[in-house]
């Protein structure tokens, strides 16, 4: 039996003559670049997230600068992000000449400390980028509230929340990346809604923004040599947007395939001491990108192994906290300074999960971490 973090050949296989028909069409075609089918993709993907433009682009990091580039966002303006994320939120910030304001987490949730944001509020202060990690929203409606009083844009990272609906006090139900004014994805392969290759694209209401950010993810023009802004080069490639289209009709499937299994750990996990299975949070639907449990008493690291030893691959996202990345560091932001994100990066350990998980791998899994605690 081999057990893998992500099973994209068995996804495939599954879908494999729809899958090959689209590709084979846009081989017919030999529309390669701006193809009908990146068009009728993003009518698509906008009509599922009930939002009214999607921009595709090249990969979720173009995404975010691009988003931060049609805000008109200047040199020095301060961006509030999450301290424990993937390094492509701050880096981004960080290429623009922009100032990545970090702040500490939740353990729960894993995502944004909303009661630490307006405290980091500053006169420079033009944004907040909250990431909704590992499947599920960060907390919108206290930070879109603070937002608002603070007239501060939000970009929302959703590379691994597709498809999550966060629901509001007032019953009002909205797509993960669809709250804020833009919201941004990722389609590497591995994502909940992933393609052959690089991608991503842009979550936006307003048409003039949508119309500002299609324009700088094409070298800043509208009209073909007339450049009105400076852009840059983002395309999602016509082929990417075939084989994505195939798969947004399954990205509900693949939810809920994420969903029985990550029930089928829970059950499996509930009574090992020493873990911490990952919470649902009551006003966000969860899209397991990942399934990420605490291990405590400093004994990660070595479950890790123990999990290798046994062919049970596992993944840690993410070991090192921004504030403590020499790209990122700062004077007095050193070891101690965001204390939730620093016993997060040494407790989190990712299980393996995808849509073909099948019920023996969990269960050989389970006993591997089972005997470990048991010995």
């Amino acid at each position: 039996m081999k057990i893998t973090m992500v099973d994209l050949h068995g996804q495939y296989e599954r879908i494999r003559e729809e899958i090959n028909n689209a590709i084979q069409e846009v081989l017919d075609t030999t529309a390669f670049i701006n193809g009908p089918q990146v068009k009728t993709f993003a009518q698509h993907l906008a009509e599922y997230n009930q939002v009214e433009h999607v921009v595709p682009c090249a990969n979720g990091t173009d995404a975010l600068q691009i988003a931060l580039m049609a805000l008109g966002l200047q040199p020095g303006d301060e961006v509030i992000v999450p301290v424990h994320t993937y390094v492509a939120t701050a880096e981004v910030i960080a290429l623009l000449r922009l100032e990545p304001i970090f702040v500490d987490c939740v353990a729960d949730r894993f995502t944004i400390d909303v009661t630490k944001i307006e405290e980091k509020i500053t006169p420079r202060t033009k944004a907040i980028v909250p990431v909704h990690l590992y499947g599920q929203c960060a907390d919108m409606e206290p930070l879109m509230d603070i937002a608002r009083r603070h007239k501060l844009y939000v970009v929302e990272d959703t590379a691994q929340a597709i498809g999550a609906t966060y629901t509001f006090s007032n019953g009002l139900q909205q797509k993960a990346g669809c709250i804020g004014d833009i919201g941004t994805t990722s389609f590497f392969p591995s994502k909940n809604l992933g393609c052959y290759g690089d991608g991503g694209a842009l979550f936006i209401r307003d048409h003039e923004l949508a119309e500002r950010a299609r324009m700088i993810a094409n070298h800043g023009q509208k009209i073909k040599y007339h450049h009105s802004v400076v852009g840059c080069n983002s395309r999602l490639d016509t082929m990417q947007a075939a084989i994505l289209d195939v798969k947004l009709k399954y990205l509900d499937e693949y939810s809920a395939a994420r969903n029985q299994a990550a029930e089928h750990y829970d059950k499996g996990l509930a009574t090992v001491k020493g873990i911490i299975l990952p919470q649902r949070a009551a006003n966000s639907t969860h899209v397991f990108h990942q399934y990420t449990i605490r291990v405590q008493n400093h004994l990660r690291d070595e479950l890790k192994s123990f999990l290798a030893e046994h062919d049970v691959p596992s993944m840690i996202y993410y070991p090192i906290p921004l504030h403590l990345q020499k790209a990122y560091a700062k004077k007095g932001q050193g070891q101690g300074t965001f204390p939730v994100a620093e016993q997060l990066s040494e407790e989190v350990l990712s299980l393996p999960m995808h849509t073909e998980m099948k019920a023996e791998e969990q269960e050989y899994i389970i006993e591997q971490i089972r005997r470990f605690f048991n010995r």
